[in-house]
């Protein structure tokens, strides 16, 4: 009716209240570019509101252990009340080189980067990419949602360039990012399970990770993580470059941190952060994510060590009762 208010159902987690309704203690905690910004110890943790090509500068220099880097890509899209309109290639380029200016100062000498893009705005940005950093992989990964298009194929992945400073001296965790998945056909040598394993919950072989990433599940409605903005990351994906590229204890920068999640994933897995946010109503939304972090470090698809493929709720929860 007119006038009224939308109540969501009870199953919807959407976080999405607006600034004159934000739980306490949240807008008190957001910090600006008015802020002393200078030392690593006045930014540690922190998520800032407020342009990154004004906020990086301020910022100590060798800072960030590792970056990941969600710019707007290359589309006419509205973000809270700020619109961004779609650039010819070669300003996107020069609009791309501006914060890799900003932002390699703020890095270690080993640190890196994870640069997320559509395939299009891939195309324009690979070969400032390639001028600025060592090029290690493209990582393809899969959305599940997406509009049908009649004259084309849908648009159903992404792109993530794994970027470093240094050819050979970066961080990379193998280990820590296997996928497991379901053994359908499994095979034995003399009765016994050859490469997998036989358990309570089902049998499985935890497999080395791929530039190819098929298991991830965009946020929806009904999980907690999900937020209005309109381009949200999930926290699986970010904890997958988390993981690869940091060990506990290092700082993760993100200057174009939306409603958080890369912080808060920082956060669930003993990193520290710093985050940079045009957006006010975001930031606030990415600091209440943080405030539940202190007491939720699930992360949705990642359990046990390892990630699993998508739709395999019912067989996480039957080898987490086993454990």
């Amino acid at each position: 009716m007119d006038g009224e208010k939308m109540v969501k159902s009870a199953r919807n987690k959407t976080i999405d209240f607006d600034l004159a309704h934000a739980p306490a203690g949240v807008v008190a905690k957001i910090k600006t570019a008015d802020d002393d910004l200078s030392t690593r110890s006045a930014v540690l943790d922190q998520s800032i509101n407020g342009d990154s090509f004004a906020v990086l500068p301020q910022l100590p220099d060798r800072l960030a252990d590792l970056a990941l880097v969600d710019p707007p890509y290359n589309l006419n899209k509205q973000y809270d009340e700020l619109n961004f309109k779609h650039l010819a290639d070669v300003d996107y380029q020069d609009f791309t080189q501006r914060w890799v200016d900003a932002l390699k100062p703020k890095l270690t000498p080993t640190a890196s980067l994870y640069v997320f893009s559509d395939w299009q705005t891939s195309i324009a940005i690979a070969p400032i990419l390639a001028q600025n950093f060592i090029i290690k992989n493209r990582i393809t990964w899969q959305r599940e949602k997406g509009r049908g298009a009649k004259t084309n194929w849908k648009n159903g992945l992404e792109d993530i360039w794994f970027l470093t400073l240094n050819a050979k001296k970066y961080t990379f965790n193998v280990d820590q990012v296997k996928q497991r998945r379901q053994v359908i056909a499994p095979y034995r040598e003399n009765g016994q399970a050859k490469d997998w394993q036989e358990t309570a919950a089902g049998r499985f072989r935890d497999t080395m990770p791929s530039n190819f990433w098929d298991d991830i599940s965009i946020p929806y409605w009904s999980m907690p993580e999900n937020t209005g903005h309109p381009t949200q990351k999930p926290e699986k994906l970010l904890a997958k470059t988390i993981l690869a590229s940091s060990n506990p204890g290092d700082l993760i920068l993100d200057p174009f941190a939306g409603a958080g999640s890369s912080l808060v994933t920082a956060k669930k897995l003993g990193r520290h952060y710093v985050g940079i946010e045009q957006s006010k109503l975001y930031t606030a939304w990415g600091i209440y994510r943080l405030m539940r972090a202190d007491h939720d470090q699930s992360i949705q698809g990642y359990q046990d060590g390892v990630f699993w493929e998508r739709n395999t709720g019912a067989l996480q929860r039957a080898n987490k009762r086993h454990k």
